[in-house]
């Protein structure tokens, strides 16, 4: 069989795990590499959709006027025809994903004659999903080229050039839209600072600071995403996007710790199991943020992208983990508090709030790690914006959640509470043993 079930899962497999790009112009650089399928950027055309390959400084490893070359080339192909296509390799129908009638062949090696370079534009009129690929159908035969690769679809009235995918053209907009609720959020919130000065403490303003950070990556984002939906390039406000994103992950980790040790209002202070959280996961997201950059840049193509790509999801998954541990503590010492020390009522109060934090924790990393990336999965690829908005829904119903929790009150249920509380408190405490986490 030509292609190796090995080569042949791995696409399949790479599909899988792409978190869909936003197909910008992309320059590729592929040495003496034997792989039987390449895949590059995945995008969504409409009915006028164009791609611009670029090929040069081609040369192969073994070259002989006995190869093939019919079958070396690049082709676009769905995920539903790529499955269609390894049935048919499996059943020996055909030997080379190139030969397939599912795929649409972009240019084969056959038509270089001798050149190590060439040029075409492909005009895509079926409106679909489509990932662009490089099939290898010749054992042992190792291929070094420039890639550089464009996928557009154009404005039916202007002949305009938009090179974000057709499910996801809008985002510019959705993003500008949540800058300006974050921008509103945190507007509110200064005001809320200045009219209860006396009640704030030092970790309202680093929810401030949390806010600021978050609206600040939106709107890079948001500049990042116009800049390459108009010209296929980024200017530079990925960078910025980059540090903004670093430090949006870390100062909310780091808040989500902070709160659910109580620090700056149970305590002043950190234990040392605590800031051994703090140390460990502040280092993850580093590593998780430069995972990001170097999957972002570098994209499928690259030999050891799914590598990088599991690296990324088991140092997300680790630091969602970590960031439960001092909420998990701060429920134990609260409730072993709530039946020896005095003021029961209060502390049962406090580990109330506590355990609906916990729970609202939980609900907040499911749904942003588990749900938003099944909606991107089974979503119709017109419809992709439908996850980053469910996203940053739920991202934003959790800050909202956190902030009116935690706002600085007179009568916050960690300081102070009525004849009223303290008897409903008391209640609640003779149904503690049936309250499992």
């Amino acid at each position: 069989m030509a292609i190796s079930l090995r080569f042949s899962l791995y696409f399949f497999l790479s599909i899988l795990f792409f978190s869909i790009s936003f197909a910008e112009i992309r320059f590729s650089e592929i040495r003496s590499d034997d792989r039987s399928i390449i895949p590059f950027d995945e995008f969504g055309f409409t009915h006028t959709g164009q791609l611009e390959l670029n090929v040069s400084h081609i040369s192969f490893s073994n070259p002989s006027p006995e190869l093939d070359l019919s079958q070396v080339g690049f082709f676009l192909s769905t995920r539903d025809s790529w499955i269609h296509v390894l049935q048919q390799i499996q059943d020996l129908d055909i030997t080379c994903a190139l030969q397939s009638e599912l795929v649409k062949n972009v240019y084969t090696f056959d038509k270089l004659k001798g050149s190590t370079s060439f040029n075409t534009l492909y005009s895509e009129t079926d409106a679909n999903q489509f990932t662009l690929v490089f099939g290898n159908c010749l054992p042992q035969l190792r291929i070094s080229m420039d890639v550089r690769s464009a996928m557009y679809n154009l404005d039916g009235k202007s002949s305009s050039r938009d090179y974000l995918s057709a499910g996801k053209t809008v985002l510019p907009k959705i993003y500008f839209l949540f800058f300006l609720i974050y921008f509103s959020m945190a507007s509110i919130w200064i005001y809320v600072l200045y009219k209860k000065r006396l009640t704030v403490y030092r970790i309202h303003f680093f929810m401030l600071a949390v806010l600021i950070l978050k609206a600040l990556n939106l709107l890079c984002e948001a500049e990042d995403k116009s800049y390459i939906k108009r010209t296929g390039s980024a200017h530079g406000w990925d960078v910025l996007f980059y540090i903004f994103s670093f430090l949006k992950g870390i100062t909310l980790f780091t808040l989500i710790v902070l709160i659910g040790t109580g620090w700056s209002f149970l305590k002043p202070y950190l234990q040392d199991k605590e800031k051994k959280v703090l140390m460990i996961v502040i280092p993850l997201q580093i590593v998780a943020n430069i995972a990001q950059v170097v999957i972002d840049e570098s994209g499928p193509y690259a030999q050891d992208w799914i590598t990088w790509k599991q690296i990324f999801l088991l140092v997300d998954v680790v630091c969602c983990c970590a960031v439960l541990f001092p909420i998990v503590w701060s429920i134990k010492n609260l409730r072993e508090a709530a039946r020896t020390d005095g003021k029961a009522a209060v502390n049962l109060m406090k580990l109330t709030l506590f355990r609906q934090y916990y729970i609202v924790v939980i609900c907040y990393i499911y749904f942003t790690r588990v749900v938003v990336y099944a909606l991107e999965t089974i979503t119709s690829y017109q419809y992709l914006w439908t996850s980053v908005v469910a996203g940053e829904l739920a991202t934003l119903a959790f800050y909202v959640f956190t902030g009116y929790r935690f706002r600085p009150e007179v009568h916050n249920p960690y300081f102070v509470i009525d004849d009223e509380e303290e008897e409903a408190a008391a209640e609640a405490l003779k149904l503690e043993d049936e309250f499992e986490l």
